[in-house]
């Protein structure tokens, strides 16, 4: 337990906040999500649909937020990497070369009793496949919901398959793209030649995929609608291992130093030469202790060797490759491949910055709050404006500071209910500041700022105002 100062706009008290390290099930994430304005399930009034989701007011937000901080990581702040965004809908060749048609599908099993149907690795993983042995000593595989007997395993594949123009045959036969990567790798050329690049350099992109999952689930960790922050990073061949290690570095340092996720969450988990993927020459996941089932990934950074430009050499006819005018001969370079998608960016962040506390005021009554103590970069609100109450008085110039910082900070002004309750759904959505307007600013022109994390409050001048928010919010403010 810890004493921090907590002024109060009505004068200076002394609050305790008690840290508690209770462990929060997903249920807790799924309505605080609905609740706030986080996010909602996608055609809710209707009953819904499995693996898709809509993002509320401040999802959204959020959500923007994480793509500009991987942005401005990725692109912005290196003389390496240039962006790109490419179509949804592709040739369906481009699907045949990548070897997706062929080969991106999960074994699926289906229960003969009640319809349920599961991913085989999901249950195998999880440990439900008995070894018990039946009357013929064969293994028996029950069902996890209803005990019933499972189907053989057998192959899905995950693509969507819709169709382009008016008739639909083989011919018109299209694909939504399961990643964006393939995007990437088709526009080699292009990028290569437009931008006059040399090797080693990365072409980054944002944007939706597709997967038909066979069982969506754990809130929007697995959804069959997501969106990607991908980026290709082509090296001579030879170099490729060395830059395999940088960039697993550079990923990791993201999560804990820009989205203040806390390393003891984290852990890197190298993929067996079993389960890499046929494009890999070796893979590397980084993995968040999630509240459903422990450590699962969170970002993929691969080795990809050359296989895709290769295949799609092969396929289109085109070649794919870089001039080294030092050696003066032609290179297919290889590719360093993070990949990550934003859900569950958005759902290990929520996760890792929620906190239960008891806060004791100077009478000892104790009072509960939720916080979400998310990195000031991808708070949804960077700073509430609060007059203490709506005494005609106060709102004018409450509105009025509203009117000069919303301009340069993601704001929100709010005057329902009592100050201590708009602190703490301020705490609740991860706020890192408020600014409270009392019967004091009338007199010497100065507001209070109200911490989130430690609660503490300081007085400053409406003249400083943006100025001291801006030194508290680097990277936050804009204009």
């Amino acid at each position: 337990m810890v004493s921090v100062p907590d002024p109060r706009p009505s004068g200076g008290v002394t609050r305790r906040i008690e840290r508690m390290t209770t462990k929060t099930n997903m249920e807790t994430f799924v309505s605080l999500s609905k609740r706030r304005g986080f996010v909602f399930q996608s055609s809710e009034i209707y009953g819904g649909i499995g693996g898709f989701w809509d993002y509320g007011p401040l999802g959204v937000e959020m959500k923007n937020n994480i793509k500009r901080s991987w942005w401005r990581y990725m692109v912005q702040e290196r003389d390496d990497v240039v962006g790109i965004e490419t179509s949804i809908i592709m040739n369906p060749r481009v699907w045949e070369a990548s070897g997706h048609v062929g080969t991106f599908a999960d074994p699926m099993v289906d229960c003969k009793s009640c319809k349920h149907r599961f991913r085989t690795d999901d249950l195998t993983q999880a440990g439900k496949l008995p070894d018990d042995k039946g009357p013929d000593g064969q293994a028996t595989i029950k069902c996890p919901d209803c005990g019933g007997e499972l189907t053989e395993s057998r192959m899905f594949n995950l693509m969507f398959q819709t169709y382009v123009g008016p008739v639909q045959d083989d011919a018109s036969v299209a694909y939504l793209r399961p990643e964006t990567a393939q995007g990437m790798f088709v526009n080699f050329d292009n990028v290569l030649t437009t931008m006059r690049r040399k090797l080693p350099f990365g072409i980054a992109q944002i944007g939706r995929s597709f997967r038909n999952e066979i069982t969506p689930g754990n809130f929007i960790f697995r959804d069959r609608e997501f969106e990607q922050m991908e980026m290709e990073y082509f090296v001579i061949p030879g170099e490729d291992e060395k830059a395999h290690d940088e960039w697993i570095d550079a990923r990791m340092r993201w999560w804990t130093d820009v989205l203040g996720v806390r390393k003891e969450n984290l852990q890197i988990r190298e993929h067996s030469k079993e389960e890499l993927s046929h494009y890999s020459k070796r893979t590397v996941d980084i993995e968040y202790d999630f509240p459903f089932g422990g450590f699962s990934e969170i970002e993929g950074i691969a080795n990809r060797t050359d296989f895709d430009l290769q295949a799609h050499t092969k396929v289109s006819g085109k070649k794919l490759e870089y001039y080294d005018q030092e050696n003066d001969k032609h290179i297919v370079p290889y590719v360093i491949e993070p990949a990550m998608g934003i859900d569950r960016c958005f759902l290990t962040t929520m996760i890792d910055s929620y906190a239960e506390e008891e806060v004791k005021g100077p009478d000892g009554r104790s009072d509960k709050r939720t916080v979400l103590r998310l990195a000031p970069q991808i708070a949804p609100i960077k700073v509430a404006i609060l007059p203490l109450s709506r005494n005609e008085q106060l709102v004018p110039p409450a509105r009025k500071v509203w009117d000069m910082l919303r301009t340069h900070f993601m704001t929100q002004y709010d005057d329902a209910q009592a100050i201590g309750r708009r602190y703490r759904r301020q705490d609740e959505i991860g706020t890192p500041l408020c600014v409270t307007i009392d019967f004091d600013t009338l007199e010497d022109q100065a507001v209070t700022i109200r911490e989130r994390d430690e609660m503490t409050q300081i007085r400053v001048p409406i003249a400083n105002l943006a100025e001291t928010l801006r030194e508290k919010l680097p990277g936050c403010y804009t204009g």
